[in-house]
């Protein structure tokens, strides 16, 4: 598909670019033809007033007494040859500069479509198998003709859980994809950072203190520019993180720092760690490195941290990760200071 449209914008470009090369020609023939159908008019009539005695002029050579129209049909004929000889020049070489810009073109068209077929196919991916789950549960408990009131109340909880599951699946997807979409059209204004670590520590203290996890704010107060809705949902996406993949009786540290043009927010746990062979992965879509942070607590779907990704680059920022095993994991954010646009 890509190939086909590459080929086809070539050709409309090669098509315009023809279109004005061949228009200039024509110009260029017919103003020259003017100039020799004019000159051949004028030395006409010098010829003739020469003739008639009447030229203030120098007389001619003989030679030049008379045109010759073969010279001129001459003259006509090299300057089509030229002419045509120019833009088969300017169709070889605009043929291969309109393919390489074609290309170009085309290059983030591709990427687009190529990320929307990735995501459909690790949605889809995802959404069949408690789908699959649930459909099995129901079918099993229908065949059953013993089916007690009791097995139908456990069954239907199973099937609450299976619905919460996909809902939140769903609800994940929709806010990626919100962020795709808007992506570097969000409002920014002035933020307080422990304002907005303080707002996200308390959407996610509950959770630390039932895994019996100490947080511990040592950040220092920047005001940057930025969107507060999406900045909290980013800090708490890395807190939730690093409070699964926590043992208990650890803490997650927040610090932060400045310099002339960003803000720097970093998240440490003492968790397990992430082996060095799955850290390139672990801002992609549905990706969880199970084997090195295996743990019965940490469930989802893998999408935190890719939604992460997104909000740090809405905001034109970096995010990056340092892992070793049993030593923890440090994700590290770098935000600039001003946006220098949508701000309020």
């Amino acid at each position: 598909m890509f190939h086909s449209a590459r080929i086809t914008l070539t050709l409309w470009y090669l098509a315009i670019i023809m279109f004005i090369s061949i228009l200039f020609s024509l110009v260029i023939y017919s103003g020259i033809d003017s100039e020799l159908l004019r000159f051949e008019r004028l030395h006409s009539l010098r010829i003739e007033k020469e003739q008639e005695g009447d030229s203030i002029l120098p007389p001619l050579p003989r030679r030049l007494a008379k045109i010759d129209p073969e010279m001129i049909k001459e003259t006509r004929n090299r300057l089509s040859f030229v002419l045509i000889i120019i833009n088969l020049g300017i169709l070889v070489i605009s043929g291969g500069a309109a393919y390489f810009l074609a290309g170009r073109t085309l290059v983030p068209i591709k990427e687009m479509v190529e990320e929307q077929d990735r995501f459909i196919t690790d949605a889809s991916h995802e959404l069949r198998t408690p789908l699959t789950s649930l459909r099995s549960e129901i079918e099993v408990n229908l065949r059953d003709k013993n089916l007690s009131l009791k097995g139908a109340k456990e069954l239907l909880i199973s099937n609450l859980e299976e619905v919460v599951n996909i809902q939140s699946l769903t609800d994940s997807l929709m806010e990626l994809a919100q962020y795709q979409k808007k992506n570097g059209s969000y409002p920014f204004e002035e933020l307080s950072l422990l304002k907005i670590i303080k707002k996200a520590q308390d959407k996610i203290s509950a959770f630390a203190k039932t895994e019996h996890i100490s947080l511990r704010n040592e950040a220092r107060d920047f005001v940057f520019e930025g969107n507060k809705h999406s900045l909290t949902e980013l800090i708490v996406i890395l807190l939730d993180n690093a409070v699964k993949y926590s043992p208990k009786n650890t803490k997650v540290t927040i610090i932060s720092g400045k310099n002339d043009h960003t803000i720097t927010v970093s998240i440490k746990d003492e968790g397990m760690g992430i082996n060095q062979k799955d850290l390139p992965f672990v801002f992609k879509r549905f990706y969880r490195a199970d084997k090195a942070r295996s743990k019965d607590k940490a469930t989802g779907y893998g999408l935190g941290l890719a939604i992460a990704k997104k909000i740090v680059e809405v905001h034109n920022g970096k995010i990056s990760v340092e892992s070793k095993l049993n030593q923890g994991t440090v994700f590290h954010i770098q935000l600039p200071i001003r946006q220098h646009k949508n701000l309020f």
